[in-house]
């Protein structure tokens, strides 16, 4: 697994699912001008640019561990305090934020319940702790078509379905366990519309997040078998792709 990329390739791959997504997830917990909030792995800014344009660049700050998507933050809201981190380690005191969120990162930290702990340490006591993760255990996540087609050809394929959070209710079980209380979960869905199985295809060969490290080491022929199992399941004409990812806010 690999997020040691060019931030224009990680765009190109989940930035079409991560952006709507990040408009639904600010609208849905709407944060508050006056606030100070944290972006926790904010990959190229999709959260961290809706968080600015709901209250403010020099309100927001965001921390992620690579070097080219902090500076892809950077060169896309100067005004943002983005800086290079780790979820488990936050560069930041006790107390800093009024608020602190985490889109599509619990799954790939490397302890999570840890990196939870630490949102809850920085944001100030009683304000809101947000995480939102793909469904990839339950198959509504926006990768299940592609998993379902590389499972077909190859059952023993380390797919993200046993990733942390990505199964109902276990979001929710780490958050418990960080100490955060007054949870509250939900649903996200988005969708997306591609023009062409190549569209939705071609991503895949950027070498971005399991997916991508999956193709990456895959021979030609192996190759040419998922691409054919992919193709029977995406049609040719447009059409589109919704994704749901589960959602829990706790308080400090």
């Amino acid at each position: 697994m690999s997020f040691d990329v060019a931030a224009e390739s990680y765009q190109r791959f989940m930035g079409r699912f991560s952006e709507p997504l990040a408009a639904a997830l600010v609208l849905a917990t709407e944060p508050q001008r006056g606030w100070k909030v944290l972006d926790v792995g904010c990959g190229p800014g999709a959260l961290t640019g809706d968080l600015a344009a709901w209250i403010g660049d020099e309100a927001v700050s965001a921390v992620d561990p690579s070097p080219a998507f902090v500076g892809a933050v950077h060169r896309r809201l100067p005004h943002v305090d983005a800086r290079l981190g780790r979820a488990e380690d936050l560069p930041f005191a006790d107390a800093t934020f009024d608020a602190s969120y985490a889109q599509l990162v619990v799954h790939f930290m490397h302890d999570p319940v840890a990196g939870l702990r630490e949102m809850r340490r920085v944001t100030a006591p009683g304000g809101p702790v947000t995480a939102c993760v793909w469904d990839h255990e339950g198959g509504t996540g926006p990768l299940a078509a592609f998993w379902d087609a590389v499972l077909d050809v190859d059952p023993d394929a380390p797919d993200e379905s046993g990733l942390a959070g990505t199964r109902e209710g276990h979001l929710e079980e780490l958050f418990a366990e960080a100490g955060l209380h007054d949870l509250e979960a939900s649903a996200l869905t988005v969708t997306v519309r591609f023009e062409s199985f190549e569209q939705w295809w071609e991503p895949f060969l950027l070498g971005v997040g399991p997916a991508g490290a999956y193709v990456a080491g895959l021979d030609e022929d192996a190759l040419a078998a998922v691409r054919k199992s992919c193709r029977a399941r995406v049609p040719a004409r447009p059409f589109f792709v919704d994704a749901t990812a589960w959602c829990v806010t706790g308080r400090v």
